[in-house]
């Protein structure tokens, strides 16, 4: 080859990889604003998946057979045309997510049962333009290999690997340094970048043969197999993708940190998969031996998945935690998803018609829809995680099987059976005998367990003879009386600094303390807001929240709290709002100004709102930022420490009240043995307000749907998640300067 055709070569394969960047990049961001049109739920999850595969697969389909027997002068403009409809129609989709908000609104208003198909007709139609270009690449570069002498199977790993960094890119420098508007706008100079490259490096000319003699595969009839084989390994790469991934987020935490490594650690083996093909195509290997080997890894590996919760937890520098996640990920999980990795561009190497490519291209990426959704809505409610990975593992090697010859279907199935003794005799039985993220030593007893579609619920028992709530390897809570204790006053506080509180509204309901000890303030109904049927069906598991789902005063209702206040039109005298952490992947809409002023909105004339601060969780900037957020729609504020647990409570209201939170006297209530505070120890756990509290939140900065401060930045500042207990004292230091007196605690 001249030097000068393996400098465009080259250039070329630059030009893919840039693609892969962007393409990942806007369908993180695809997420994150489908989140905030139609709230956090795995419907919106399982849309926003279905329309961005759905819509890949259809344009490669499409493609595929435009540009059947077709003569293409400049394929590598064709791409880079494409490359620009992908960053134009990325660019419009804001303001469209925007609309689709609107929207839903107002559907919900005049007929709520018509929001469902809303939402899919919204996100099918919105993001079908960018989709269809995105499937449409791959047919495209088959006439790039063939134009310049290439293997389709090494643009195809290039284009993965630049989804890979692209995911790390967006992840941890350019949503938290430039937030969602502007790295919009850099992900869409990516694509115009390759546009603007394609123009330079194509030249008109006639299709040249694909490749060299030695080198180019014959073009044979596309037959069902490879079709179907590549509809099993999609279906089987996205189904382990989310039976591994919960095990992997108890490990890790559900932060956009960790799902950005979780992504990152599949999509380097797809890569390197895909690279390796060429060096295998040399050598005669078929996709049989690789599919075995696939399956065998898929089952000796589920074992050190479900155990990496287990890995010692050691306060290390955020950088130096990451490349642990990412090495301990690609050891567990990386094998299994190489040798999958390589069916799909073996067969496009060996059907080099773009018609071919696009239908292979199209049946794998439905296979990853299907297994996708299958894994979450069917298999991991049914039989649990790690034997959804046992059965997927097996289906890789009856696949492998069928490829082979009797001899090769007796090791297949030798290995197969083998690999299976082992997981089975490995397993730690998570969801059964423990359950993922609880600290060897304290669990007793697993009570129930609820593996739904968005995430795993526990319930288990400790050794001390408290009941916890475990979600995803979190403790969310649990009902004992020191650890809750800032539970029950989440809602009573606010209730008996109101005058006369008739309406709440719980948002995130947990064991339901904060719930049973507002329907014992407020004298009319209370509204209690989930996300997930599961939580509220375990929550006759804890004696503690006194039966308060059976209350007629008490209404569950099963949706994103954001959405639930965005759509409705009831006000209410106190909100108070628990979510998960603030830096877990979906929360931050739920700590926003735009939140904040959508709560503003649903409150009565002197209602409250009562915000969660947890110390613990969060870095001082963070924490001083939160509070700085509240303050911006809810002036009149206090910021409240629990003296039994000394986690902080921010209360709330907008400005307009003639007597300050901080200045009225609580109103007198018998409150149960455990939870009870006199008056003078309540007023005495008000550390902050008026000009004091403003002082705090001066050294933060306001949280926005688009700069996602909470969500993406566990890893900008000095602390990770392991630090809970230097990232308290920290707090505590900072709120007892400023307040000139040290926190009131009662030792109980």
């Amino acid at each position: 080859m001249a030097p000068r055709r393996r400098g465009v070569v080259a250039m070329i394969h630059v030009m893919v990889l840039a693609g892969g960047v962007a393409a990942l990049s806007w369908e993180v961001v695809w997420q994150l604003q489908a989140t905030l049109a139609f709230g956090v739920s795995a419907v919106g999850t399982a849309l926003t998946l279905a329309a961005t595969m759905g819509g890949m697969t259809l344009g490669s389909l499409a493609m595929g057979q435009q540009l059947r027997a077709r003569c293409v002068a400049k394929p590598l403009r064709l791409y880079g045309v494409l490359e620009l409809v992908i960053g134009a129609c990325g660019l419009m989709m804001l303001p469209g997510f925007h609309a689709l908000t609107v929207l839903d609104t107002a559907a919900y208003g005049a007929v709520p049962t018509l929001t469902p198909w809303l939402h899919a007709f919204g996100m099918f139609a919105l993001m079908a333009p960018a989709t269809l270009a995105m499937g449409a690449t791959v047919p495209v570069f088959q006439l790039v290999a063939r134009r310049h002498r290439t293997w389709v199977a090494a643009l195809y790993g290039m284009n993965t690997a630049g989804a890979a960094i692209g995911v790390l890119l967006l992840s941890f420098y350019l949503l938290p340094r430039f937030g969602v508007q502007q790295s919009c706008l850099v992900v869409a100079g990516v694509n115009a970048a390759v546009f603007l490259l394609s123009l330079a490096l194509d030249r008109p000319a006639a299709v040249e043969p694909a490749a060299d003699a030695a080198d180019s595969p014959a073009a044979t009839p596309l037959r069902w197999t490879p079709q179907l084989v590549v509809l099993c390994t999609g279906f089987v790469t996205f189904g382990l993708e989310v039976s591994w991934f919960r095990a992997l987020r108890a490990a890790f935490w559900s932060t956009s940190s960790t799902f950005a490594i979780l992504l990152a650690a599949v999509l380097i083996p797809l890569a390197l998969g895909a690279r390796i093909v060429p060096f295998l195509r040399r050598r005669g290997v078929t996709p049989a031996p690789m599919l075995l080997a696939a399956g065998v890894a898929i089952l000796l590996g589920t074992p050190g998945v479900e155990r990496l919760d287990l890995l010692p937890a050691v306060p290390l520098e955020p950088i130096r935690t990451l490349a642990i996640w990412l090495l301990a990920s690609l050891i567990t999980i990386g094998p299994a998803v190489l040798f999958l990795a390589t069916a799909l561009p073996i067969y496009l190497e060996e059907h080099p018609d773009p018609a071919a490519t696009g239908r292979l291209y199209g049946l794998n990426t439905f296979g990853s829809v299907a297994g996708s959704l299958v894994a979450a809505w069917l298999l991991l409610p049914w039989i649990g995680s790690s034997r959804t990975s046992w059965l997927l593992g097996l289906a890789v090697v009856a696949a492998a099987a069928a490829l082979f010859g009797r001899r090769g279907r007796l090791v297949a199935a030798t290995a197969g059976a083998a690999a299976l003794l082992f997981a089975v005799a490995l397993t730690s039985s998570p969801g059964r005998d423990r359950v993922h993220g609880v600290p060897a030593g304290h669990g007793e007893k697993v009570i129930a367990v609820d593996e739904g579609p968005d995430f795993t619920a526990s319930v288990i028992d400790w050794k001390d003879g408290a009941r916890y709530l475990y979600i995803d390897g979190f403790s969310a809570t649990s009902s004992h009386a020191t650890n809750g204790h800032y539970m029950y006053w989440m809602g009573a506080l606010p209730a008996r600094l109101h005058a006369a509180p008739e309406r709440g509204l719980v948002i995130c309901f947990g064991t339901g303390q904060t719930a049973n000890a507002l329907r014992r303030h407020v004298s009319g109904r209370v509204d209690v807001v989930e996300i997930s049927q599961a939580v509220l069906d375990l929550a006759s598991y804890f004696d503690v929240n006194e039966k308060v789902l059976e209350d007629s005063r008490v209404v569950p209702i099963v949706m994103d709290g954001r959405a639930w206040l965005r759509r409705t039109e009831d006000t209410y005298d106190v909100i108070t709002l628990e979510p998960m952490p603030p830096n877990f992947a979906g929360v931050n809409s739920l700590y926003s100004k735009e939140f904040y002023e959508i709560a503003a909105r649903r409150l009565t004339a002197d209602g409250i709102v009562t915000q969660w601060l947890p110390f613990h969780l969060l870095d001082p900037w963070d924490a001083a930022s939160i509070t700085a957020t509240f303050l911006a729609v809810f002036p009149d504020a206090i910021l409240w420490v629990d003296p039994v647990i000394q986690t902080a409570i921010l209360v709330g209201r907008p400005a307009g009240n003639a007597e300050p939170l901080g200045e009225i006297h609580p109103s007198a209530t018998e409150d149960p043995p455990d939870w009870r505070l006199t008056d003078d120890q309540i007023r005495r756990s008000m550390l902050l307000s008026g000009s004091a509290l403003r002082s705090y939140a001066s050294h933060g900065r306001i949280v926005t749907d688009d700069n996602q401060l909470l969500q993406y930045s566990q890893f900008r500042g000095r602390l990770t998640h392991q630090d809970t207990k230097l990232a308290q004292r920290l707090n505590e230091a900072i709120i007892e300067q400023i307040a000139g007196r040290p926190i009131y605690r009662i030792r109980r």
